[in-house]
């Protein structure tokens, strides 16, 4: 049961990864129209460079749990490695549980209100020609930390599953 659990969520973890070299290819796309246009033909677009950070803060808040899943985050590796796989597991328990969690939990849910104070408030950007909508972008905050957590979940039982073998 868990080693089906933990495939659906790595197939999902992966398929969100996916999602995200799209993303980053259009932002480069982006970014080579952007400089183009500023460079060669002079001319500039408030709403191409605020699609830019949009793009990049995507990748960055969704990128977190991708990262998780596949070992990719930060952590002390000069220990780390020295260590046995089930100390390893242990830690990892350890940490997602009582540090991961917890942190993903206080950001998601404090984020709720700074989506709905932007989203009441039809907050747009302040430069002539920007985006509309910014709740929207502001909404994937909690929607990435939510992400995170079921990254995290994913991360515990992979990591269950080692101890167990």
């Amino acid at each position: 049961m868990l080693h089906r659990t933990e495939q659906f969520i790595h197939r999902l973890v992966n398929w969100v990864g996916y999602l995200l070299a799209v993303l980053l290819f259009l932002m480069v796309l982006n970014v080579t129209f952007d400089v183009m246009m500023r460079y060669v033909f002079r001319a500039s677009s408030v709403g191409m460079q605020e699609m830019e950070w949009h793009l990049f803060s995507v990748i960055i808040l969704f990128g977190v749990g991708y990262a998780l899943q596949h070992e990719a985050h930060v952590r002390v590796d000069f220990l780390y490695d020295r260590m046995r796989e089930k100390t390893k597991a242990i830690i990892n328990i350890i940490g997602t549980l009582f540090f991961l969690v917890p942190l993903s939990l206080l950001i998601l849910f404090g984020s709720f209100s700074f989506v709905g104070d932007s989203y009441l408030a039809r907050e747009i950007s302040e430069d002539p020609g920007g985006l509309h909508y910014r709740w929207l972008i502001k909404s994937m905050i909690p929607v990435s930390f939510g992400f995170l957590i079921f990254s995290a979940i994913g991360y515990i039982i992979a990591n269950i599953n080692r101890l167990r073998s």
